[in-house]
Order: C-alpha cells, then sequence, then structure tokens
C-alpha cells in the first residue's frame, strides 16, 4: 500500500486460513490425547481413527472460522491519513488508529508463517483501551512496507519515500547470551533444587523423583525459551527511531518511534559481575504487557538481554541523551533501613543530576532504574506498617505500565519529602510547563502518611 492520501481496503495474505489452522493443530492433537488416551488403550486401531477423526473435525471448524475471518478483515488509511481496520465474523468491529499517536510498529514471524515467507505486523498508538492493530498476515515484503508506510505517516513524511536506512548499535553474540541464561541466579537456585531433589531420590524414591522431573525441566525449558527469543538480537538507529530485531523459531523485527523511551533499568545477576554483564529493560509509553513477551511480542521489553556495561551505557545514550549513571553521586538509605531491608540495604541508593532520577536496589540481583524529568508522570510517598514504626518512607517517581519500576526505599521522611518536591520541580522545569508532574503524598489527617490499604510498604 502506498500514496500520500487515503487508500483502498486490502486483505491479508489468501494463505492466512491455513497458516492458522496449521498452528492450532498440534494444540488439537495434545487436546485429543489428553481427552481420549485411555480410549486409545481401550480400542487401538479404533481409537486411533477416532483421534484423526476429532482433529480433522475440529481443525475443520477453526479453518472455517478463520476464513470467514479472512473475509472480514480489510485495512486502509483514511483521507486523515489514520489507520483503519474492519475485522469480525459475528460482530463487525470498525477500528480507528490515530498514527499522530503512533508508540511502536512490530513485524513477527512465527515459526510456520516463516516457513512460507509471511509476517504479521502489530501497531500500538497511544489510548486506553484496545489500543492495539494485529494484521496477519502478510508476504514479509509487504508487511515491511505497512511498517514503513505508518512509520512514514506518522511522522508527516510521504509514504513512497521508502524505509529509513538504519545504522547498527550493537549486536548479542550468541555464545554470551546463552553463557548469560546458564549464570543467572533463578537458574543455578533451580539447578541447586533439581540436584538436591535427586539426592534424596537416590534414598527414597517415590513423590522425590516427581519433583525432580518437574524442577529438572523447569530451567531448561526458560534458558531455552529466553535464549529462543533473544536470538541473534540486534539493535539499530534509525531516522524512524529505535530498531531491535531478534528471534530464533518467532522473528520480531520491532521500531520505537523516537522519544518514546521513558524508563530504563540496568539489571545485574551477581553471576555476571565478574564480566560486569548487565540486562537493560525498557519502559515505553503506549506498550502494554501481554504474556508472550511479558510485554507486546517479546520475552519482556528489553534493549539489550546482555552486554558489558560500557556497550549498554553507550547505547542508552542514544534512547536517553545526555544521562551518565555512572557519574551520579549515590545516597545510602538511613542505618535504620538496615531492619527493614537487611539482605539488600547495602544496595538502596537514590540520586539526580541535571537530565534525570535514579534509584537503585537490589543485593544478589542488582537494579538501578533511571529515569529522565521530562519523562516524570508523577511522584509519590508511601509508608507501610513496618516503615511506620522505623520511621521510614519510600518515594516513587512513576512512569508508564513496564518492568521498570523507579523507588527509592525506605528513606527518612524528610529526605523522602525533599527528594519528591525537587523531583516535581526538575520535572516542571524539564517539561517547561507548568502544572504537570504533581506529585502526590498518601497522607490523612491523623499521621504524617498513612498506610496504603494493602499493608504493603511500597508499590509493587
Amino acid at each position: 500500500m502506498s500514496g500520500s492520501g487515503p487508500t483502498q481496503p486490502a486483505r491479508v495474505h489468501p494463505v492466512t486460513p491455513l497458516v492458522q489452522v496449521g498452528q492450532v493443530v498440534p494444540l488439537v492433537i495434545l487436546l485429543g490425547l489428553g481427552i481420549g488416551g485411555s480410549f486409545l488403550e481401550r480400542y487401538g486401531a479404533r481409537g486411533v481413527l477416532a483421534l484423526l477423526a476429532f482433529v480433522v473435525v475440529t481443525s475443520a471448524l477453526v479453518g472455517g472460522l478463520t476464513f470467514l475471518q479472512w473475509r472480514r478483515l480489510t485495512f486502509w488509511f483514511d483521507a486523515e491519513g489514520d489507520f483503519r481496520l474492519d475485522s469480525g465474523v459475528f460482530t463487525q468491529r470498525r477500528r480507528r488508529l490515530q498514527l499522530s499517536r503512533l508508540q511502536g510498529v512490530d513485524v513477527t514471524q512465527p515459526l510456520l508463517a516463516r516457513l512460507v515467507g509471511l509476517g504479521a505486523v502489530t501497531i500500538e498508538v497511544a489510548g486506553a483501551g484496545d489500543s492495539r492493530a494485529k494484521i496477519e498476515f502478510l508476504s514479509l515484503d509487504d508487511a515491511n512496507s505497512l511498517r514503513n508506510e505508518v512509520i512514514a505517516r506518522a511522522a508527516g513524511l510521504r509514504p513512497e519515500s521508502g524505509e529509513a536506512p538504519s545504522r547498527p548499535l550493537v549486536s548479542v553474540p550468541t555464545r554470551d547470551l546463552f553463557v548469560s541464561l546458564l549464570l543467572r541466579g533463578s537458574t543455578i537456585v533451580l539447578l541447586g533444587l533439581t540436584l538436591g531433589m535427586f539426592a534424596i531420590t537416590v534414598i527414597a524414591v517415590g513423590w522425590a523423583g516427581v519433583m525432580t522431573l518437574v524442577l529438572g525441566g523447569v530451567p531448561v525449558v526458560v534458558v531455552l525459551a529466553e535464549f529462543a527469543a533473544f536470538y541473534n538480537f540486534t539493535v539499530g538507529e534509525s531516522a524512524d527511531g529505535l530498531r531491535i530485531r531478534s528471534g530464533l523459531l518467532h522473528v520480531r523485527s520491532q521500531t520505537i518511534p523516537p522519544g518514546r523511551v521513558q524508563a530504563v533499568e540496568f539489571v545485574q545477576s551477581w553471576m555476571w559481575r565478574r564480566r560486569d554483564w548487565v540486562r537493560v529493560r525498557l519502559n515505553v509509553a503506549g506498550l502494554r504487557s501481554s504474556g508472550d513477551g511479558q510485554e507486546q511480542g517479546g520475552v519482556e521489553q528489553v534493549l539489550l538481554p546482555v552486554a558489558p556495561m560500557d556497550v549498554a551505557l553507550a547505547v542508552v545514550g542514544r534512547v536517553i541523551p545526555g544521562v551518565d549513571v555512572r557519574s551520579v553521586p549515590l545516597v545510602p538509605a538511613p542505618s535504620r533501613a538496615r531492619a527493614r531491608a537487611w539482605i539488600q540495604f547495602a544496595g538502596l541508593g537514590v540520586g539526580h543530576d541535571d537530565e534525570a532520577f535514579i534509584t537503585t536496589r537490589g543485593r544478589f540481583v542488582r537494579r538501578m532504574a533511571v529515569v529522565p524529568h521530562a519523562r516524570t508522570q508523577s511522584v509519590r510517598l508511601t509508608q507501610g506498617p513496618w516503615e511506620r514504626a522505623l520511621g521510614l518512607v519510600s518515594m516513587h517517581v512513576d512512569s508508564p505500565p513496564g518492568p521498570v519500576r523507579i523507588v527509592a526505599l525506605h528513606r527518612d521522611p524528610a529526605e523522602a519529602r525533599e527528594l519528591a518536591e525537587g523531583q516535581n520541580r526538575r520535572a516542571h522545569q524539564a517539561l517547561g510547563a507548568a502544572g504537570r508532574g504533581r506529585w502526590m503524598v498518601e497522607d490523612d489527617p491523623g499521621s504524617m502518611l498513612a498506610p496504603r490499604e494493602d499493608g504493603s510498604d511500597h508499590v509493587g
């Protein structure tokens, strides 16, 4: 689809129903085996024929539904330059996505779609409710063309200008990715539990043997799933935004327009420290959690799954210019906070410079969260029962939903209020507009700070 004005309604690729049925067939087979396993054992060949009939009939029903969905799904650009999508079999849905509020565009290729050269396009715009449209499937060339046109129209450019050139920033080596997943604390703990259960199995067979299989399978599945998701992870930079591509079986190409990154977090497992490795996670405006990535399409919203700290800082500098986290002095938590956070006490810190606000927490897994002052949505103070008994307060900087939490845990009340007021003032100055970035204190007339209703010490 091209042209600077409105376009004619188009359909997805005619092979789409077959691909969607192909994705469902393995689940149908597993369902049939789960329901009729005993039936197969009892009736032998007749049971196999019954299972085949179940798979064929169920697949045909799914195929008929996906065919009707294919017939009813059309998409186009209207005269105002917005993206339109009509869909629905029993209930027709007409949607309009304002591209002036574009947050990101992905091109993904599940394994079966990849084998036949197809891809799906996911368009995300800011807004409450259903602000995402997924068009599956198009030929890969058409999918990339649609992505480029969406980005161009959102930027006010001519759609036929083509894809903006991309400059590679970093590529994650396959060996480093695999080793980093093996050296994560969660993987090591699960493997340790597996060895412990195996030792018990040697002494007493029974439930311990079952637990060994379960615990032994969890770290393997987790490592393989993340390895497949982050395989061949590359980050590039272009005029239309940040480009991230990764995936072994399910290939994902994501474009994040400029200015959408709201906060970043450097995560370092204790086994990564000798290599100075970190993972960099993002909060991106408009993107929501969706289970297959824990955000739109990936294992989580990640800028880098693993990289040396110097490399990570260089890449973060491209999305949040002017921030030098290593030069920002961090103020530790007061000594009485040790009674509240005796494990991670030494890792608690907070600081800021002219560009960003920074918090640190964690001992075995260190986390450094960074939010530019201009991206501050609001600031809050909270105090749980344990904190109240110790005379402590936690200060939060709110950011759009995502994996990054910006929280200065267990501070002195006067310091926390000063941090909140100061961050509110810095946010006002960075935004250049009065009345934005208000800060809120959860309190009541009877106390300096009231505990939250759930009794927790800080926002989860």
